[in-house]
């Protein structure tokens, strides 16, 4: 019941409803352009996805971003995030008719690559503005919650835009035609997103400090400077490790989960098929996570972050296992879909008590580099993790070893945070 009197008390805040719908747009336009580069790259009967395609395919869609996102932070702390919201959300619509031409010309090589990889940096680059802006619009006890709804809600619009773009592509007749129909959608997407973030003042969104580094030296003082505050808030650093430890778990569940599903539960010439049983694993994944920023505020409160985050983290490591293993040797999807789910509501919830942590702990005029960088680490760990299983692990997707190790990974993880300390102060933190 506290739960649901603090949700409809976060949702009666004017701009955070505001602030909430630009993220919702925006994230359900990054769902259609997944849903549309993926038929396109990885589910057409005409390019069978190998363990090394899949790897390239993450790395040039996540790393790249990576060497650049801590600059972008830099900027989230001297410009208007109002306007960032506006005009970044207009930028990646223009850049995303770029790709419906390629994609159009059935060109999938470096142009397309370097295409996609423009659209993302600007998508992450809104995301980290979206982050740093909270805490604007949302304060004391009520700012957990916001934090478990806003991300969640967003991996939710992601979840739908990419469900969207499946049954769009196929009312339109499928193939590559489809795929440029459902990339139309997600420009449509992008420009919703602009105009609702219109709705709010210049000035609402912050930084609170204007303060203007506009030489080369000056960005890379501003990189030293969200490090920096990292190591010298080491409740907020230890929080942001375990969120990337478990996304490199993520990586490596999705790239098995892809190539079972791709290359041996289906037959390699039925990609529909396969794409429809992806679909379904991924709305699991986002279930679990809706589940987990449903749960985590009221645990929070009571247990505290530690403890709850290490229970959340720990439940994954056997599911994830022993799902993932069930679904190589029966086999059959419902064991990926409980792997999903279960990985789906750990990352969510340690995810929802890290945000939280950095708000309370790291000054606004920090925020948005902070922010840059926490995001980088998510993105390269996610690479790192697709890239250890896909050239470890034949492209039938079997693979044993893999799957134990991306269990021990988990309760490792869920082991150390156990371990630190000080836990009093962020029990202290969480009001319980």
């Amino acid at each position: 019941m506290a739960a649901l009197g603090n949700l409809r008390a976060v949702l009666a805040v004017r701009d955070f409803r505001r602030l909430f719908s630009v993220r919702l747009a925006g994230q359900f336009g990054d769902g259609l352009l997944q849903a549309a580069l993926a038929t396109f790259v990885l589910f057409s009967p005409e390019r069978q996805p190998t363990a090394a395609s899949v790897a390239g395919a993450f790395a040039v869609l996540f790393l790249p971003y990576s060497l650049i996102g801590p600059f972008a932070g830099v900027f989230l702390d001297e410009w208007r995030r109002q306007q960032v919201l506006v005009y970044a959300n207009l930028l990646r619509g223009a850049l995303v008719i770029g790709v419906a031409v390629l994609v159009w010309m059935r060109h999938d090589g470096l142009d397309l690559a370097v295409s996609v990889l423009l659209v993302l940096g600007v998508a992450r680059f809104v995301l980290a503005g979206l982050a740093a802006s909270l805490p604007h619009v949302v304060d004391g006890p009520l700012l957990v919650t916001a934090n478990a709804l806003s991300p969640t809600a967003g991996t939710m619009a992601v979840v739908a835009g990419g469900l969207a773009g499946v049954v769009i592509r196929a009312v339109a007749g499928g193939g590559d035609t489809g795929s440029v129909i459902v990339l139309a959608s997600a420009i449509a997407a992008y420009v919703v997103a602009a105009l609702l973030a219109t709705r709010m003042a210049k000035d609402r969104l912050g930084p609170d400090e204007d303060t203007v580094r506009n030489s080369v030296l000056g960005v890379l003082q501003g990189l030293g400077e969200g490090f920096r505050q990292l190591a010298t808030h080491p409740v907020a650093g230890r929080a942001v490790l375990v969120v990337i430890i478990q996304r490199l778990a993520f990586g490596a569940l999705t790239v098995l989960a892809l190539l079972l599903l791709r290359n041996t539960l289906n037959s390699v010439g039925d990609p529909d098929a396969a794409l429809g049983q992806f679909a379904f694993v991924t709305a699991a994944a986002g279930l679990g996570a809706l589940l987990g920023a449903i749960v985590t505020p009221g645990r929070v409160r009571r247990m505290g972050y530690v403890p709850w985050t290490v229970v959340a983290v720990a439940q994954a490591a056997p599911l994830v296992a022993f799902g993932t293993l069930a679904g190589m040797y029966l086999p059959a999807l419902w064991p990926l879909i409980i792997a999903a789910l279960s990985l789906g509501f750990a990352n969510q919830a340690s995810k929802v008590a890290c945000d939280t942590l950095i708000q309370r702990e790291i000054d606004d005029d920090y925020l948005g580099r902070v922010f840059a960088l926490f995001d980088v680490g998510v993105n390269i760990a996610l690479v790192l993790g697709v890239v250890a299983v896909a050239f470890t692990s034949p492209e039938s997707g079997i693979a044993p070893v893999a799957t134990v190790m991306v269990g021990l990974v988990i309760a490792g993880n869920a082991a150390w945070y156990h371990g630190i300390g000080p836990k009093a102060r962020e029990r202290r933190l969480a009001g319980g």
